[in-house]
C-alpha cells in the first residue's frame, strides 16, 4: 500500500461486530471507511474500551513505526470512582502519555484529563460522539402529543438517580395535572436496583405508567427514542454520552444536569440543562420538580424543540464529518513521517 495511506489497526476490539456497544460503538463508523488492516501503520484506541495488554500491544506496535491515536473519554474521580480513583486513572495516564495524537470526546473530556491524568504538549482535537443522522432520525409519525408525556431514560444506569430522579419528576408531572408514560430502557446496575426501583414505582403508585426494558441494539435504539418525546439524562458529570446524541438526532430533546459535556451537547437548542454544583468528589442531583418543570417546558413548544433538537444533531454530530475529521488527522500523522506498516503480532 501506498506509505501514507492510513491503515487502521483497532486493537482486535470489536470481534464481529454483532455484539458492540458502549465506547467501541464510534470505532464502526471508523471500520466503514478504515476496516482492520494488517499490516496497519496507525494503532487507534478507546480509553473506555481498550484491548487486554494495551500497553505492551502499543509498545509493540510504536517500535515498529505506527502511530497511536488515542480517543480519551471521562477519567476517574471521586464523585463517581471513590476510592478507586486512582486505579482507574493510572492505565489511562500510562497510556495517554504514548499517543502520538489525543482525540478528545468533549472540552470537558480535555480538561477533566488534565485535571487528573496530567497535562499534556501532545497534539489533540476536540470530536464529539458521532451519529449516523441517516439512520437515527425522526419519526415520520412522532408520538401523539394528545396522548400525554412519553418520557425516555435510556442507557446503561451505575446511579440510581439516572431512574429514581426520572420516576420522581413523572409523578411530578402526573400531580400537575398531565399524562404521563414513561419507559426506563437499559439495564440498571447498582446494588439492589430492581428492588429500590420497584418499590419507588409502588411508593409513587406509576406501575401502570412505567415500562421497564432491559438493554437493547443499535437497530432497537432507533424505535425507542422515535417512541419519546423527551429524555431524561441526569447522570452527574457524564463526560460525552452517545444516547443523548442519539436522542437528539431523532428529534427527541434532552433534559440534563449542568455538568460534564453535557451543556456542550445540549447547548440552548438542544433541550434543557438543570444547574448543579461543581464538585469533582460528590454527585449533584437536581429536585424532581426543576426536572418536571424542565419537561413541560419543552413539550409547551415541541414540535419546534424537536425540529431545533434535530439540527443541531445535523450540526455537530454527523458521523460523515467525524470521521472526515479523522481523515485530516491521519494524513497529518503519516505525511510527519510516513511510517512503515505494520503486522498483527502473533496471536498465541
Amino acid at each position: 500500500m501506498p506509505p501514507g495511506e492510513p491503515a487502521l489497526n483497532y486493537g482486535d476490539v470489536l470481534g464481529d461486530g454483532s455484539l458492540v456497544s458502549g465506547g467501541k460503538v464510534k470505532l464502526l463508523h471508523l471500520v466503514e471507511r478504515w476496516p482492520e488492516r494488517s499490516p496497519f501503520n496507525i494503532l487507534y484506541l478507546v480509553s473506555s474500551a481498550p484491548p487486554p495488554f494495551a500497553d505492551e500491544l502499543i509498545r509493540w506496535a510504536k517500535r515498529q513505526g505506527a502511530k497511536l491515536v488515542w480517543n480519551q473519554n471521562g477519567v476517574g474521580f471521586p464523585a463517581w470512582a471513590g476510592w478507586n480513583t486512582y486505579e482507574v486513572n493510572r492505565p489511562l495516564r500510562t497510556l495517554r502519555e504514548r499517543a502520538d495524537y489525543i482525540v478528545y470526546q468533549s472540552r470537558f473530556c480535555h480538561e477533566s484529563s488534565d485535571h487528573w491524568l496530567g497535562k499534556l504538549s501532545t497534539a489533540s482535537q476536540v470530536l464529539y460522539n458521532p451519529v449516523d443522522t441517516a439512520a437515527f432520525r425522526r419519526a415520520e409519525s412522532p408520538p401523539d402529543l394528545r396522548q400525554g408525556y412519553r418520557i425516555l431514560a435510556a442507557g446503561t444506569h451505575y446511579q440510581a438517580f439516572r431512574v429514581i430522579g426520572a420516576l420522581e419528576a413523572a409523578r411530578e408531572l402526573m400531580d400537575s395535572g398531565h399524562r404521563v408514560q414513561i419507559t426506563i430502557a437499559g439495564s440498571m446496575r447498582w446494588p439492589d436496583a430492581d428492588a429500590e426501583v420497584h418499590a419507588v414505582i409502588d411508593r409513587l403508585r406509576l406501575a401502570e405508567y412505567v415500562t421497564l426494558r432491559p438493554g437493547f441494539t443499535q437497530q432497537e435504539a432507533v424505535r425507542i427514542y422515535q417512541s419519546a418525546h423527551v429524555l431524561l439524562h441526569l447522570k452527574y458529570q457524564d463526560p460525552c454520552p452517545t444516547v443523548a446524541i442519539e436522542a437528539l438526532a431523532c428529534g427527541v430533546p434532552v433534559v440534563a444536569t449542568r455538568s460534564g459535556g453535557m451543556p456542550e451537547l445540549i447547548g440552548e437548542d438542544g433541550g434543557e440543562t438543570l444547574h448543579v454544583p461543581f464538585d469533582w468528589h460528590s454527585p449533584s442531583s437536581p429536585p424532581s420538580r426543576l426536572i418536571a418543570s424542565a419537561v413541560a417546558r419543552i413539550m409547551r413548544d415541541w414540535p419546534r424543540r424537536s425540529a431545533a433538537a434535530r439540527e443541531r444533531a445535523l450540526r455537530m454530530f454527523d458521523k460523515n464529518a467525524w470521521v472526515n475529521a479523522h481523515e485530516r488527522i491521519f494524513t497529518e500523522l503519516l505525511g510527519e513521517s510516513a511510517p512503515a506498516s505494520v503486522h498483527s503480532p502473533a496471536r498465541t
